[in-house]
C-alpha cells in the first residue's frame, strides 16, 4: 500500500543535516562503534538506510548517494567498520572482521533510538518499520547478510543466518559473487570469507553491477557481481551499468581517489534508480520503481539496463 510521502518526496529536495561522530556502545567490539547520520532537516515518519562501506573507506565516504537519499527524505546511517581503523595483522579481531561488520549494522538497529537522539531535532521522526540496508563491495556483502545471505564455512556448508526481520529491503552495489573455485589466489589468501550462499537471501533486494568491473578477487569476469541476482530468491532486480567499473562512476565520492571510471552521468543513474527502488520496496511509492525502469528502457542512449525476475 502506498502511504504518506516523507519530507522531500521523490521529485524535490529538502535541507539536510549531518552529524558525526556518534559513538554507540559495542561491548564485544573492543571499542565504540562510530557512525555518521545524514538526515532531512524536516519531515516525519522518515525511512532509514543503514549503509556499509567498502574496504578501507568509512563514514565520510559515499556522499553522492548519502546526500541524495537524505535530500529525498531518508535518514542514512553510516558506520566506520574496523577494517578502516588500521588494525595490526596480529589483532585477534582481524579474522572475524567480516562478522563484526554485520554486528555493527545489527548494533545500529538495536540502538536506533539513541542514534536519533544524538542528532538535534531527529528524535521521534524516524519510521522504525521502514528500514533498508545498503552497501558497496565488501559493504554489499555485509548488508546482504542482514537480508539473508550466509557465509560458507571452511567445510563448504553455509554458516549461521544473520538475517534481521527489521530490514525490509536492500540495495547491494557491486555485491561479491560466489566463492570456492571462483575466487582468485589473492582472495583465497586474504578474503576467504567472501564465499556467500545466496539461497536464503529472501529480503527484497536490488543488485547494481558494472559490466566492466573486473575484480582481482575472482578468476571470472564482471558477471561475478551478478551472482546475487541469479541465485538470491529475494533479489528482484539487477541494474547493469554499461562501461562501469568498481566505482560505478564515482559513488564513493571525492574522498576516495581510486575511482577509475569517473562519470557523473553514471552516478546520477545510480542515485535515481536506487532511490526509486527504495521508495517502492519500503511502501512509500508504488509507482517509483516501475517508472524508473520504464524511463531507463526508453532512454535514447541508455547508460544501463534493468533485468527483473
Amino acid at each position: 500500500m502506498t502511504s504518506t510521502t516523507p519530507a522531500g518526496g521523490s521529485d524535490s529536495t529538502v535541507p539536510v543535516v549531518s552529524v558525526r561522530p556518534i559513538a554507540l556502545s559495542a561491548p564485544d567490539r573492543g571499542e565504540d562503534l562510530r557512525v555518521r547520520v545524514t538526515a532531512p532537516a524536516t519531515g516525519h515518519h522518515l525511512p532509514v538506510v543503514i549503509f556499509s562501506h567498502g574496504m578501507s573507506l568509512g563514514m565520510d565516504d559515499y556522499a553522492p548517494l548519502v546526500d541524495f537519499w537524505a535530500a529525498h527524505g531518508f535518514v542514512v546511517i553510516q558506520p566506520t567498520h574496523l577494517d578502516s581503523l588500521d588494525l595490526p595483522p596480529d589483532d585477534p579481531r582481524a579474522p572475524l572482521i567480516w562478522r563484526i561488520r554485520t554486528d555493527d549494522l545489527t548494533g545500529i538497529l538495536d540502538q536506533l533510538d539513541a542514534v536519533a537522539a544524538a542528532v538535534p531535532g531527529l528524535a521521534g521522526r524516524i519510521d522504525p518499520d521502514r528500514i533498508a540496508v545498503a552497501g558497496h563491495s565488501w559493504g554489499a556483502q555485509t548488508a546482504s547478510t542482514l537480508a539473508g545471505a550466509r557465509v560458507v564455512d571452511a567445510d563448504g556448508t553455509p554458516g549461521e543466518s544473520m538475517a534481521d526481520s527489521r530490514v525490509r529491503a536492500a540495495v547491494l552495489l557491486c555485491l561479491p559473487g560466489t566463492g570456492g573455485a571462483d575466487l582468485s589466489p589473492l582472495a583465497v589468501q586474504y578474503f576467504p570469507f567472501m564465499s556467500p550462499d545466496f539461497a536464503e537471501l529472501k529480503t527484497p533486494s536490488l543488485v547494481v553491477a558494472g559490466d566492466a568491473d573486473q575484480s582481482p578477487l575472482t578468476v571470472r569476469g564482471p558477471d561475478w557481481f551478478t551472482d546475487g541476482y541469479r541465485l538470491g530468491p529475494g533479489v528482484t532486480d539487477l541494474l547493469t551499468l554499461f562501461g562501469a567499473e568498481h566505482g560505478l562512476g564515482g559513488i564513493q565520492g571525492s574522498h576516495d581517489t581510486r575511482t577509475t571510471d569517473e562519470s557523473p552521468e553514471c552516478v546520477a543513474v545510480v542515485q535515481q534508480t536506487t532511490l526509486a527502488y527504495l521508495r517502492t520496496a519500503l511502501g512509500l511509492d508504488d509507482d517509483a520503481w516501475p517508472t524508473a525502469r520504464l524511463s531507463l528502457a526508453e532512454a535514447g542512449e541508455p547508460l544501463g539496463k534493468i533485468d527483473s525476475k
